[in-house]
């Protein structure tokens, strides 16, 4: 019979995607068949992978992640639902891996009934694949406010409850400050036929002597019965990236690097997290950059994805980044443009329809591509390897690289073929060059050991060690006999 394993967490960002990695690996490593599942994820960090219909669509990141780590093809099952969010009142519903229109109009209470379903039906079809589940919930399973709507955290429960023994673990960042309350509150507000289900809590990111932690494990233990499952330390340099897009606005890297690289950081940015490998390159230094200040005396600029390429536009130029920019391309200094950051670089924008947010016939890019681009309702989803063919200057290391890469948008771009460096797999141009100035389409580069070695001419830790490393962890500090019983169910 599948088991369940339920990560909770008593807020936003105590780790629950961290742990779940984690776990996902020290399962699979001991030969269990294991696989994750987060009924609803809210990113704009995205994947493209197989839906049930043999077709493909898009989930959260973080379960990419999670089921690379537990040695498994990722699938949308694994995330059903992925809300992606369009300014701070809106987001585009993305269910089995396709958006969907009529949904995302939808108020949130209102839809939630109808994406449940769905979310259900993934989870059930992977428990027939598979001997352990690894649930991950979202924010916190204690928002009495949003609990009849909440089948994320309390619907996930209660299904698995019903195909199979479950037990949770409820993390902690006692980094923050006020985990032992945290804690207590989360417990009090559970359902009481949920509460059961609690077999710990896990306090993460701890740094200092574990022994000042009592007599607060033990006095919390006396009141909820719950006892203390481990306490992870803090580990900066994990090597997975972030999940809901979370960056650190501090510098990453040597202060004295050979190499200062500015990625620029809009309101309505989206898959940030392929540039984190960019944090452990030797010799690089990064920046997130959300003023002018920031891009001053960078070696390269980078123009990330965006969930709205006309809002994130506007932004440039409100800021001053986007002559920033334009300042660092006269000066022949490299700019690489990534999705809808090579739709900025272009020489215009027009989406009459309001696909990419509000309609509009034309705008004005950053004129440093000879590119036009179109937006259209349809999605572009791709997931296949990439070849540079004929990258000159500053990207001349490129020629002939093949990386595995993916593709989301919705723009279509006309451009002179002569400028063409990067073609698909099907030989179609998804990236144009002209001086220093770079704009692919193909996402997911900095993440392929390839790319990086040609670039930088040093190799970086893979995903793999990030995932071994975590998995290291949770052996090393989880209560050894709980970990073999939530993982084994013996």
């Amino acid at each position: 019979m599948t088991r369940f394993l339920i990560v909770w967490g008593t807020s936003s960002g105590a780790g629950k995607s961290w742990l779940a990695t984690a776990l996902c690996r020290s399962a699979a490593r001991r030969g269990i068949s294991v696989a994750p599942f987060k009924a609803q994820n809210m990113s704009n960090n995205a994947r493209v992978v197989p839906r049930p219909d043999g077709g493909l669509g898009e989930i959260g990141s973080a379960q990419y992640f999670q089921a690379l780590a537990a040695g498994v093809a990722p699938h949308t099952d694994m995330n059903p639902v992925l809300l992606k969010p369009e300014g701070e009142m809106a987001s585009q519903v993305v269910l089995n891996g396709v958006a969907d229109a009529a949904l995302s109009r939808l108020p949130w209470r209102e839809r939630s009934a109808l994406l449940a379903p769905a979310a259900q039906a993934g989870l059930q079809r992977l428990a027939a694949r598979h001997a352990l589940i690894v649930i991950e919930g979202a924010g916190s399973p204690a928002e009495i406010n949003l609990a009849p709507q909440d089948y994320v955290n309390l619907g996930s429960a209660r299904w698995a409850q019903a195909l199979g023994p479950a037990a949770a673990l409820l993390v902690s960042d006692i980094d923050r400050g006020g985990s032992f309350a945290h804690v207590y509150g989360t417990w009090a507000l559970l359902p009481d036929d949920l509460r059961p289900l609690l077999a710990g809590y896990v306090l993460n990111r701890f740094r200092g002597d574990a022994a000042l932690l009592a007599p607060g494990p033990a006095q919390l233990q006396a009141l909820t019965g719950l006892p203390l499952a481990g306490v992870l330390p803090l580990k900066r340099d994990h090597g997975l990236p972030e999940e809901d897009g979370v960056f650190d606005e501090r510098p990453q890297g040597r202060a004295q690097a050979r190499l200062r690289v500015a990625v620029l950081a809009p309101p309505q940015i989206s898959n940030l997290d392929e540039f984190s490998p960019l944090a452990r390159v030797p010799g690089v230094r990064l920046v997130w950059a959300r003023e002018v200040g920031a891009v001053e005396g960078a070696d390269w600029i980078v123009l990330p994805g965006s969930k709205q390429t006309r809002s994130d536009l506007d932004w440039l130029f409100e800021t001053g980044l986007a002559a920033a920019v334009q300042r660092h391309a006269a000066a022949g200094r490299p700019v690489l443009g990534v999705c809808g950051g090579l739709q900025m670089l272009g020489r215009s924008l027009h989406d009459p329809q309001g696909c990419d947010g509000l309609a509009f016939d034309a705008c004005a890019g950053l004129n440093l591509l000879p590119l036009a681009t179109h937006f259209e309702s349809r999605k572009r989803l791709r997931a296949a390897p990439v070849r540079f063919t004929a990258p000159h200057g500053d990207w001349s290391a490129l020629q002939d690289v093949v990386a595995p890469a993916y593709e989301i948008r919705c723009g279509h771009t006309r451009a002179d073929e002569r400028h063409a460096v990067l073609r698909d797999e099907e030989g179609q141009a998804i990236g144009w060059q002209a001086g220093p100035v770079l704009g692919v389409y193909a996402h997911g580069l900095f993440e392929s050991p390839a790319f990086i070695r040609a670039l930088f001419g040093v190799a970086v830790p893979t995903l793999d060690s990030a995932f071994e490393t975590l998995a290291d962890l949770v052996d090393e500090h989880l209560e050894p006999m709980l970990l073999r019983r939530l993982l084994h169910g013996a």
